[in-house]
Parts: C-alpha cells; structure tokens; sequence
C-alpha cells in the first residue's frame, strides 16, 4: 500500500530543527568530552546518556526482528503516546478516535495535548466494531488508537480485521500491544512494511519485568521514527535503565511468560467454579477480567485481606467487574481462596 504519511504531519513538526547535541555531530569514537558540561570525575553515571540508545536499540533489533531505524525508546509506552499527539495532531482542530473501553492514557494524552477524542464502544462481547470507528472519523481525524490485546478486557483483535482499519482509515492507526508476549496470536511487527500508516506500541513492563525503569517502544517507518527522534526531549532514557534493561534483555524471560501464561489458565478455571463469578472473559494477556456478583464488596474483601485486584465496575461495559493480575503461584492460591469462600 502506497501512502505519504508525511500528509497527517502538523506542518510546525515538518519545519522545526530539533535538538542537537555535539555527540550526535560527533560520530567518532570515545574522546575527551568537554561538550556538555558534565562534571569529569568518573562514577558510572557523571556523564549524559546515548540520545539514541544506539546499542539498546542494536539488542532490540536481534530481539524483535525489525531494523534499528524502526526502533524508538521512550519513558514507558506513554511517552510515545504523547508523542503521537504531539506529532500529527493540531490541538483544537484534529481528533482522534479509540476504542472503549481501553487504556486510559489516551484519553488522557488527548486532554493534556487539547485533542478531541472520540470513543467507540466495543461490541458487547468486546470483538471489535469495525465498521462504526470508521464512521466515527472525519477529514481533521489523524489518530485511531486500539489496544490489542486490549486493557481492561484481555482479548486480542483478528489481524485481519485491524489491517482493514489500517487500510481504510486515513489517518495513523496506533495499535499498542503491551500485552503481546502472552498472546497466541503474532504481533504486527511483520506487517509495517506494507502499511506505512502503522505505529505499533510495545512495552517492556509487562513480559520482560521492567516496569520500574519505565521503558517504553514504539516500531514503525523509518520516517515516523525519524520524527518521533526529533520532537523527543533529547535524554529521555537514563544511564542506569538502559544498563539494566541491557542485562535483562540478555537473560531473556521465556520460562517466566510460560509460567505466567500457565498460571493464567488455572486462574481463569478455578475463578469460573467459584460461586460469586458470573463469567471469566477470554484473555490473551496476563490479567483477566471476571464479572462478579458485587465487585466493590468483593474489591473490599480482597483489600481486607492484603489482595490488590482493580475495581473496573464503574467502567461502562465491565459492570461488575474486576480486573486481577497473574501473580506468583502463592499470590494466586492466596486470591482465589479469599474469592472462593467470598458470600
């Protein structure tokens, strides 16, 4: 599919110069570096870090099986949300449009960058309505969020369904797949070649264990990744994350996914014998959503007894329902013999 993304770009992104610093110019090997301003007596951090996460982005590349140039490292996934806004949509004229319910950043995102948002309810089994996002766009539309597998409810999208919404839609379709690893079906890493209009949003939060180094990746053109480098503030990764994220990477998470993927399975079985459960909905991630006979009691049952499991029963279509995350072996029996015995 031939497409010029460069059109849904607001002009003052396509005019600006971004930052520069004398390492991005220099392009020879470790020297004396008196360009910055840094305080010059080693200590493992004195100095600023890559702009450009060069080697990082060299071990994501081997990992995730996409060329360097269609890499970019953010502060978490919401750093690249924001940058989305920022980049393609004028505040107070664009609009975007995502699904709900949904990961709540992007209406979020939306309102910091004065962005209309438009949200389209799911089907009532949470499949995806086609058909009726697109009719929720219009000329000044220039984003279209899902979330696949989707927060809260756990289900993945077909693919072929969301690249006919990459297809149709004129404007950058967002897909963010936090949730990917635990997923039988592939990711759309493979599939930006032909649709140019596509961003794909991942995480190393969720499988890979570094949520506290908020570390966040965005895969798609070389173009689009060009410009999210270039409105990016210039050190938006630290010395410290991408050393440790380094090291994890290197180890590698399999047998914690299995693990988890695993433990997913009994969770959703023994939740759905239990006689305060009304349904256990499919996930393909690792949480899953159970609609319950009093949420907010049960919430606070759980609370009562050190279980933290998220309230999602004010959320228009999860009435009466809570989301719990997959925990350790231990952490599961724990919840589900509280939720077991719960009248």
């Amino acid at each position: 599919m031939s497409r010029d993304v460069m059109k849904y770009v607001r002009p003052n992104i396509l005019a600006m110069t971004p930052y520069s610093t004398a390492r991005d110019e220099y392009k020879g090997k470790a020297g004396i570096f008196l360009d910055a301003n840094e305080n010059p007596y080693e200590n493992g951090v004195n100095r600023y870090p890559d702009p450009m996460q060069a080697a990082l982005k060299e071990q994501l590349s081997a990992i995730k099986g996409v060329a360097v140039e269609n890499i970019f490292v953010g502060n978490g996934s919401d750093e690249a949300i924001d940058l989305c806004y920022r980049i393609f949509c004028e505040p107070r004229i664009s609009n975007a449009v995502a699904i709900a319910p949904s990961y709540g950043m992007y209406r979020v995102a939306a309102a910091t960058n004065d962005v209309e948002l438009r949200e389209v309810q799911l089907n009532e089994d949470y499949s995806l309505p086609v058909e009726r996002l697109l009719a929720a766009t219009d000329g000044e539309s220039r984003l279209m969020f899902l979330c696949s597998p989707n927060n809260p409810t756990g289900n993945i999208f077909p693919r072929e369904e969301v690249l006919e919404l990459s297809e149709r839609f004129d404007g950058i379709l967002v897909v963010d797949e936090a949730y990917i690893d635990f997923a039988d079906q592939p990711s759309l890493l493979n599939d930006l070649a032909a649709h140019p209009n596509l961003i794909v949003l991942q995480t190393l939060s969720k499988a890979w264990g570094m949520a506290g180094l908020r570390l966040g990746l965005a895969f798609a053109s070389a173009e689009v990744m060009e410009l999210f480098a270039r409105v990016k503030y210039p050190y938006n990764i630290n010395v410290t994350g991408m050393a440790a994220a380094t090291d994890i990477l290197a180890k590698g998470v399999d047998e914690q996914v299995a693990e988890i993927v695993a433990q997913r399975q009994r969770v959703m079985a023994e939740l759905s014998e239990a006689e305060c459960v009304k349904r256990v909905f499919p996930s393909e991630a690792n949480f899953v959503l159970a609609r319950v006979s009093d949420a907010r009691r049960l919430y606070n049952a759980l609370i009562d007894e050190g279980v933290i499991v998220r309230d999602r029963s004010s959320v228009k279509g999860c009435d009466e329902c809570l989301r719990i995350t997959i925990g350790t072996p231990e952490e599961n029996d724990k919840m589900l013999e509280i939720v077991k015995r719960f009248k």
